[in-house]
């Protein structure tokens, strides 16, 4: 079995209220030296069988149908190596 992991991110252009609270309440809580916070979304896919270029396909498909907003959201596909996976 293996993981495969989907980040999904605000565009750059698009306005991140979440981001932008927790930017500003950093320096209240003793943060210093942040200059920007964008919030996103990661998705864990625990994937039957090998992940090959078809399962990566359909993987980036679901994403880009169902997990992100493509309009407002950039997402990225990764495989997470089996050491990073038993963290």
């Amino acid at each position: 079995m293996a993981r495969v992991v989907v980040d999904v991110m605000l565009k750059p252009e698009i306005l991140d209220p979440q981001g932008q609270a927790v930017q500003r309440a950093l320096p209240r809580l003793g943060f210093d030296g942040i200059s920007d916070v964008r919030q996103g979304k990661r998705f864990e896919l625990e994937v039957d069988g090998p992940v090959d270029e078809a399962a990566l396909a359909r993987i980036h498909d679901l994403a880009e149908s169902f997990l992100a907003n493509t309009v407002i959201e950039d997402f990225t596909v990764r495989v997470e190596e089996a050491a990073e996976a038993a963290k």
